[in-house]
């Protein structure tokens, strides 16, 4: 389907095509959580650079993307590189769920009768996929970004001979619940929808627009090969990451709840973009883009690959192009199931 969001698939019952909703859901899973194990390090580079503020001086505790990696690993050692990371690789299955999910139920249910799809409602649908995600997507967020940062904190309280006791995701959460209820974990909600939304309007129908490019499987289901979904999942990801990094920027600073002594402090997304504009410039808005591209790029790529294989149709019985891969000799009931799909 070119103009599926992902290589979606469906099933037709009674003559009427059924949106297969649970392999959609075990997919973004799978896809989450393979690409959060390969990207983590890069992500947690990107937090500390965006969250870190140029000093009275024009001092900087990172000089650029190589340097903070270095400087991480050198402190913090290689497990030091994954500092949030369970919490989310814990979250970011149900995370990825909805967003894939939901985005391709957006699609199914904005189809026009006579099977086209408008880059307007191709937009929307991606609107709302990334609207439906922010009730996970925000605590998850908050959390990690605390685990990502306390070893930037914790270098620069050492430096003026002070010292930050660790934590873990479990006592924050627990303590912003007890302080705060339910709501403490939905610090930078806004700033949140700002990134997850615009991100999701560019991404969806980018990908789409670029996988309906390439060339076709021969397998009579009209669908890209898999290079094809894996690269326009790569190349929309890091397009759409860089658009919407003026929002992550945002919401990163937002939700880092420790703060190094002398930083500054900000009371909403109005307040955080005038003090950013004023004390640093356009280009702040910009930190960790290049780290944010990095990991985007993979991670969809990866989740289109997934989509692509159909992991979860092969777990749950299912014809998919995973089985057409392994068994070629069953390639012409895979075609004919794809046929009538």
């Amino acid at each position: 389907m070119a103009s599926s969001g992902s290589n979606s698939k469906s099933s037709m019952v009674n003559g009427t095509k059924q949106f297969a909703l649970l392999p959609k859901i075990i997919n973004g899973g799978i896809a989450g959580i393979i690409g959060v194990s390969c990207v983590f390090p890069l992500d947690l580079v990107k937090t500390r650079l965006q969250n870190q503020q140029v000093g009275p001086n024009g001092e900087k505790m990172y000089n650029s993307m190589l340097d903070c990696f270095k400087k991480t690993y050198r402190a913090e050692g290689y497990f030091g590189m994954y500092r949030g990371s369970a919490v989310n690789i814990l979250l970011i299955t149900p995370e990825k769920a909805i967003k894939l999910a939901a985005n391709d139920f957006f699609r199914h249910h904005l189809t026009t009768s006579n099977g086209t799809l408008p880059i307007t409602r191709q937009m929307a649908a991606g609107g709302l996929a990334g609207l439906c995600q922010i009730v996970i997507t925000t605590p998850m967020e908050l959390l990690k970004i605390q685990m990502q940062d306390a070893g930037r904190v914790a270098a620069q309280a050492k430096a003026v001979g002070k010292t930050v006791p660790k934590v873990s995701a479990t006592s924050i959460a627990m303590e912003l619940i007890r302080t705060k209820g339910i709501t403490g974990l939905y610090k930078g909600t806004g700033a949140t929808m700002l990134r997850d939304v615009s991100f999701s309007i560019v991404y969806f129908p980018l990908f789409a627009t670029l996988n309906s490019l390439g060339p076709r499987r021969d397998d009579g289901s009209n669908e890209a090969v898999f290079w094809c979904s894996f690269l326009s999942g790569c190349a929309a990801g890091s397009m759409a990451a860089l658009a919407v990094n003026p929002f992550d920027v945002v919401k990163t600073r937002l939700q880092a709840l420790k703060k190094v002594e002398g930083e500054m402090q900000f009371n909403g997304v109005a307040d955080c973009i005038g003090k950013t504009l004023k004390y640093e410039g356009v280009t702040a808005f910009f930190k960790g883009g290049l780290c944010r591209m990095i990991v985007i790029a993979p991670l969809f790529g990866i989740a289109q690959m997934v989509y692509f294989l159909g992991v979860a149709e092969a777990l749950l019985g299912v014809k998919s192009a995973f089985t057409y891969i392994l068994f070629p000799k069953k390639s012409e009931d895979y075609a004919r199931s794809r046929q009538n799909a």
